[in-house]
């Protein structure tokens, strides 16, 4: 017996189709070329909805990278993928940084989050108690 598989044609949008999606009735954004339907997604969207429309109509890889979502965020992203962005609209200066000189996933900058606010109090109580407490 041969088994059939169901293939699903990837469908291909422009910018100007995810544009005539930015209200709370359809909202579709970009994320990497990628284009997703977050129409059901608005109210389960943990930054509240108004981030979602604030993005809605465009690409918000960008913003997307800048918040630094979970893995578990970017599985879920493929419950809204609806096709992907035509490559005469790809935008290339968002870059991510996934070559052979990538960080691993939970280092890169992450160290800074707790190395730098952890140098700042110590200077604080050092200066507390050399110029404060000494008098």
């Amino acid at each position: 017996m041969s088994e059939t598989k169901e293939t699903k044609e990837t469908k291909i949008y422009s910018l100007e189709d995810v544009k005539q999606h930015k209200t709370s009735q359809s909202i579709w954004i970009v994320i990497h070329n990628k284009v997703y339907d977050v129409t059901k997604f608005l109210d389960d969207h943990p930054g509240g909805e108004e981030v979602l429309l604030e993005q809605g109509g465009s690409n918000a890889t960008e913003s997307f990278e800048d918040v630094g979502h979970s893995s578990d965020a970017r599985e879920l992203m493929q419950d809204y993928l609806i096709g992907d962005l035509a490559e005469a609209d790809w935008e290339t200066s968002v870059k991510t940084n996934t070559g052979p000189n990538a960080p691993d996933a939970g280092s890169g900058s992450n160290w800074a989050q707790w190395i730098i606010p952890t140098i700042v109090a110590l200077g604080v109580a050092l200066l507390y108690r050399f110029y404060i407490a000494g008098n």
